[in-house]
């Protein structure tokens, strides 16, 4: 293994012992330099760190120990990593120790037999150049990390540009939503849409997968919502028309579960249709509490899926929740899970408004203090009528 840009520095303070060395290495196609000092050598080294030192261990003034501690102790990694093997005249097991301790790589017993230090120097240089190869895939995998954080953050604002910041204007409602997805992006989406006749249509989505792929079928997800919602009249004719419009464009290869709930604000009549997701919460003012299940598979997973309305009437002071499976999932470190009958629970227990009640939610799905993150993307949309409402 020649070493072309960088020779191998030979250091011995007898002239004829470093250039014999010199002649042999040079012979057997190495490229060599010469320093007749550990002076010489640290500068030498500072100036141009050579691919491999061979350091004499006895020298006078500053010995080979003296100048591989010096060396080791170097900031810059270029010099303080410089492969060396020490020529010592001492045999024993002391003698190596001695030079193991001083930082060396490995150490050659004068008297010299070429072949031993031949092969001594091409397992140094091929170590050599192994970690130089870690080191520059590292710094490859922290360009590429780099640049995937990037597109992340740039994937991030554009979903969070998808997602409403604030509630709508909803005079006698309170509308209060969240997202928490597990990286920068995830898979669950929410929104809301004014209807043709009127109504309020809530809608909330969870697809396949994590991250940046799911993500992108968020955003597939609300242009979908949108354009179903412009020709049509009723939720099932919505979510019928997302699902035959979803399985088009991606054939059955990917799934996302649905629920939405068109509101008349000034009754209080609601209807709610599922795809395959978790079943709606209703908080009756009284105390009681229903579920009302989906009643139809995850959108795009069936060709030409049948979508049935349930009807639900909302009084003053009662709540619906929707949100997604994240929040039965829990952190990562839990050994709970929260279950729908926890969360119907826990619509009764929260004093306070509709955002009071999602922030409870999130603590329970993912304690604070701990440093967890969840371990599924979690949205979830509470609505309430308030009380006086009529």
């Amino acid at each position: 293994m020649a070493a072309e840009d960088n020779p191998i520095l030979v250091v011995d303070d007898d002239a004829a012992s470093r250039h014999l060395l010199a002649r042999t290495l040079t012979a057997a196609g190495y490229v060599c330099a010469v320093a007749g000092s550990g002076e010489e050598a640290l500068e030498r080294v500072r100036r141009q760190p050579p691919s491999l030192l061979l350091l004499d261990y006895d020298m006078p003034d500053v010995d080979g120990a003296a100048v591989l501690r010096q060396l080791r102790a170097d900031p810059l990694p270029e010099i303080a990593q410089v492969p060396t093997i020490m020529l010592t005249g001492h045999g024993g097991e002391e003698s190596e120790v001695h030079c193991l301790e001083a930082g060396a790589d490995d150490f050659v017993t004068k008297p010299i037999h070429p072949a031993v230090l031949k092969a001594r120097i091409e397992t140094q240089l091929r170590l050599r150049s192994m970690r130089d190869q870690v080191v520059k895939q590292n710094e490859q995998l922290q360009e590429w990390r780099q640049s995937l954080e990037e597109d992340l953050a740039a994937a991030q604002r554009t979903q969070r540009s998808l997602i409403p910041q604030r509630p709508p204007a909803l005079p006698g409602w309170e509308v209060a939503a969240f997202y928490r997805p597990v990286i920068q992006v995830g898979g669950d989406i929410y929104d809301w849409l004014r209807m043709r006749d009127g109504r309020v249509l809530f809608w909330i989505a969870d697809a396949t997968g994590h991250g940046a792929a799911a993500a992108l079928l968020t955003t597939l997800a609300k242009l979908l919502f949108h354009h179903a919602s412009v020709e049509n009249d009723a939720p099932a004719e919505i979510m019928r028309a997302v699902d035959r419009d979803f399985r088009s464009i991606l054939g059955a290869r990917s799934f996302m579960t649905a629920m939405c709930v068109a509101l008349d604000s000034q009754s209080g009549k609601a209807t709610v249709v599922g795809a395959g997701h978790p079943p709606l919460l209703v908080a009756r003012r009284d105390g009681a509490t229903e579920s009302i299940p989906s009643e139809s598979p995850p959108l795009g997973l069936v060709t030409a899926s049948d979508f049935r309305e349930t009807p639900v009437q909302l009084g003053a002071g009662d709540l619906f929740l929707l949100y997604t499976d994240g929040l039965y999932a829990t952190a990562r470190s839990s050994q709970r899970r929260l279950t729908p009958d926890h969360l119907a629970q826990r619509l009764h227990t929260t004093p306070g408004d509709a955002q009071a009640l999602l922030q409870l939610l999130l603590r329970d799905a993912v304690p604070e203090g701990n440093g967890d993150a969840p371990a599924d993307d979690i949205a979830a949309m509470a609505v309430r009528r308030q009380n006086g409402a009529h």
